[in-house]
């Protein structure tokens, strides 16, 4: 059974808040490649292999049984083991691809195998602007179908719509929710905005959250998770620098816009590590060897954080900006260079994978 929430949107001016958003980020990419230059070729790391290219604005990696799995914000899944194979989601509600919105997570489920079924998240247009939903989809001869909507009306906007997705090991989904541009959503207990979610596979709010879907809440625009040894990481991208890693906890506020980077307040929560003043946009995430794993946009490098010492190592760089990271009989990252805030090179945007 469908699941839906009153939602609201964010106020304001989105455009303009857009405008600067993009005008910074921009900024701080020229500074970093600037700092870069005489290193590398900007051809990227010879250690490592192109799998695919010419992919649209990817998102989202997976891979089961050795068949890669890419969302396409515009609204595709490409898969392929070898060869790129993309294919359309059908889905009640089109796919709105503008900004930073558009065809966004994906998790398969835990019998994929047998029922070929995953779900995504996406950007949509309503009435009231754009939100953003999570829906089970199935996979067909040519296409991949919607069977049901688990959860729509999470605020959502040309930026800050979050959208990982993560099945854990409670067997519960959790989903990511930026603040829509509206920095006020991100306390706010009865929008979905700024906050992390989790729910039961159908749909329904998990048992023991904090309030109905909300696991936690106090978020900018987190575009990571995964769990290590139990316990769930986030990425999320600051203001100005001070981008964040979090280790996330129920019911706990993790400080946006109350709070960022470093400082502290009664009641919130400082992140676990934070980048400092100039920003490297983490995205996606993952796991390897003890290490978490995080793609990097303005930073545009494949980073490692020892958990025990918080140490940063950068693992590859030279391929422009980086959306996702996966560990999976080796590691692998998506590049993001067609977003609208990159410079594309010929074969971008790509699959690529490190070798060992």
């Amino acid at each position: 059974m469908a699941a839906c929430l009153i939602f609201l949107f964010g106020c304001g001016n989105g455009q303009e808040a857009e405008d600067q958003e993009r005008t910074q980020e921009r900024t701080e990419e020229q500074e970093q490649t600037k700092e870069r230059e005489g290193k590398d070729d900007g051809e990227g790391d010879v250690s490592s292999a192109v799998v695919f290219d010419g992919l649209r604005t990817p998102w989202n990696v997976i891979r089961e049984a050795g068949t890669f799995y890419i969302t396409e914000r515009e609204g595709n899944i490409v898969e392929g083991a070898d060869r790129k194979r993309r294919l359309p989601v059908e889905l009640t509600r089109p796919v709105a691809a503008q900004g930073e919105g558009g065809l966004l997570g994906m998790v398969l489920d835990p019998g994929f195998t047998k029922n070929k079924q995953a779900y995504v998240y996406h950007s949509y247009r309503t009435d009231r602007g754009i939100a953003n939903r999570i829906v089970a989809i199935v996979r067909e001869q040519d296409s991949w179908e919607e069977k049901v909507t688990l959860l729509e009306g999470i605020p959502g906007g040309r930026i800050h719509n979050g959208g990982r997705l993560e099945i854990g090991p409670d067997g519960l989904l959790y989903a990511t929710a930026g603040d829509a541009g509206n920095p006020d959503l991100a306390q706010d207990a009865e929008s979905l905005a700024g906050k992390i979610l989790r729910m039961q596979l159908d749909g329904r709010p998990a048992e023991g959250n904090m309030q109905g879907y909300v696991y936690s809440y106090g978020h900018r625009n987190p575009q990571g998770l995964v769990f290590i040894r139990n316990v769930l990481y986030a990425s999320e991208h600051g203001q100005s620098g001070h981008d964040e890693i979090n280790r996330i906890e129920k019911g706990k506020n993790y400080g946006w816009p109350l709070i960022e980077g470093k400082q502290e307040q009664e009641g919130l929560v400082t992140p676990w590590y934070e980048v400092g003043e100039q920003s490297k946009a983490p995205s996606g995430i993952d796991t390897k060897d003890g290490k978490l794993l995080f793609a990097t946009l303005v930073g545009q490098s494949l980073r490692q954080i020892d958990l025990n010492t918080k140490k940063v190592d950068v693992l590859t760089d030279g391929y422009g900006r980086i959306r996702d990271v996966l560990v999976d009989e080796g590691v692998y990252f998506i590049t993001n260079n067609t977003d609208g805030r990159g410079s594309p090179k010929g074969g971008d945007d790509r699959l690529i994978r490190m070798k060992d």
